[in-house]
């Protein structure tokens, strides 16, 4: 579990701050690269159900803009906090130019339970964020999506609310929205996808036949189960997963040494991937601890929930046998995890490389709403192979020429990347 202590923007920090010693930079691009450009806290006044009104915390950090419009997600979280808003906004950053997208990093954020908020209650919160924020995001300015227990219906009211407030159609102001009210097709599946493009790579790079591997994951949301299903396809199995359950109130791993059944397990899992315990000890699964299935001898890691997962502290659970860690989720992995880690060469795919197929997609997804034209899903996911591809044999290469990790490759690239669009815009 998560520590409480943990500040996940120092480990942000952390981590930037030797990319930037890697690369010599300057006293002012340090300071300006190392904190959020602009950020926003506001509150969100909700009139719930029951008549009375609840008001809630809300947060958008806009990290960089150097290199094109702010990108990043909205998440929904009872432990929402400034900083996690603020990590992941800088992430967003080094996310966009490592897939050498021509957009910027930000987040948002609502401290909030949505398992205990009505349809209703979510709408008017959404229409709420929108308020307090409208005229500092937009298609040429800052385009939100949707993250953590948020969705393509959060993302149509949100809006919707943006197109009443400016009094016309701005399609490309959101992305993730549902397919047929300007969503792409393919969006749904690309995080999860794009982490699997990243681990086929890196196996060829090992010299490993992905139907000879099995993996282990953290997390049963919408990218936990693109990467199963798009793994399966190319041959490997899946023999944990965990998620949490409403019920117990408390998460757990699910294990089947012969492999997981997709489809059995989505038939007892709520709308926010929480899976069942009961039911999934009642259809043959062993129902373990919640941190589980980074203990399993398996393959391959992908931690695909939050951030701060793999610690100092539990780093040790890790087997022998686990050759590959794809961090699915945005820092997943402590800085002093990350050391350990590296000590026992364990393959890492950072975060920001490994799930940009999700930023990628709303990019596209972007694209395509300011045309007005729309592709064909087998379009959009071949485009995203060829990203995603494209960027990870970039990171490599430059890792083997460079004598570095695949972490520090891949940040070295991406803060060079805004560090030079800083310099050339005549800000440092």
């Amino acid at each position: 579990m998560s520590d409480q202590s943990f500040n996940p923007f120092h480990a942000a920090q952390q981590q930037f701050d030797h990319a930037a010693s890697l690369l010599d930079l300057d006293k002012a691009t340090r300071e300006l690269l190392r904190n959020p450009m602009r950020e926003y806290h506001f509150s969100i006044p909700v009139k719930m159900d029951d008549g009375h009104v609840q008001v809630f915390r809300g947060f958008r950090v806009q990290h960089n803009d150097a290199r094109g419009p702010i990108k990043g997600g909205i998440r929904f979280h009872p432990q929402e906090t400034i900083n996690a808003v603020r990590a992941m906004a800088m992430w967003l950053t080094w996310k966009t130019a490592v897939a050498d997208l021509p957009l910027g990093g930000g987040k948002g954020g609502v401290v909030c339970d949505p398992h205990h908020l009505s349809l209703g209650e979510q709408e008017r919160l959404c229409r709420g964020w929108v308020r307090q924020i409208f005229r500092d995001i937009g298609p040429d300015i800052d385009i939100p999506a949707p993250d953590l227990m948020t969705n393509s219906q959060h993302m149509l009211w949100m809006l919707d609310e943006y197109e009443v407030m400016s009094g016309g159609h701005f399609p490309g102001s959101f992305t993730g929205k549902p397919v047929g009210m300007g969503g792409s097709l393919g969006r749904t599946e690309a995080t999860g996808y794009g982490i699997i493009i990243t681990i086929r790579e890196a196996l060829k790079e090992l010299q490993l036949s992905p139907e000879k591997t099995t993996a282990s994951l953290q997390g049963f949301g919408n990218v936990s189960r693109y990467a199963i299903e798009l793994y399966e396809q190319l041959g490997g199995v899946v023999t944990c997963v965990s998620s949490w359950s409403q019920p117990h109130k408390k998460s757990f791993s699910f294990r089947k040494a012969n492999g997981i059944q997709l489809d059995e397990l989505l038939t007892i899992t709520d709308s926010f991937g929480g899976i069942h315990a009961d039911k999934a000890r009642d259809l043959g699964y062993e129902v373990l601890d919640g941190e589980a299935w980074l203990e399993q001898e398996v393959d391959i890691l992908i931690p695909a929930a939050m951030e701060n997962q793999i610690t100092g502290k539990n780093v040790g659970l890790i087997k022998p046998s686990v050759k590959i860690l794809a961090e699915g989720a945005n820092g997943p992995t402590t800085p002093e995890a990350a050391i350990q880690i590296g000590q026992r060469n364990i393959f890492t795919i950072p975060d920001f490389l490994a799930n940009a197929g999700g930023v990628t997609c709303s990019y596209f997804e972007q694209v395509q709403s300011a045309m007005n034209y729309y592709w064909e899903k087998e379009e959009v996911l071949s485009k995203l192979d060829v990203k995603m591809t494209s960027a990870y044999i970039a990171v490599s290469d430059f890792a083997q020429q460079n004598n570095l990790s695949l972490r520090e490759a891949a940040y070295v690239i991406s803060v060079d990347r805004v560090a030079r669009a800083c310099h050339d815009r005549g800000w440092v």
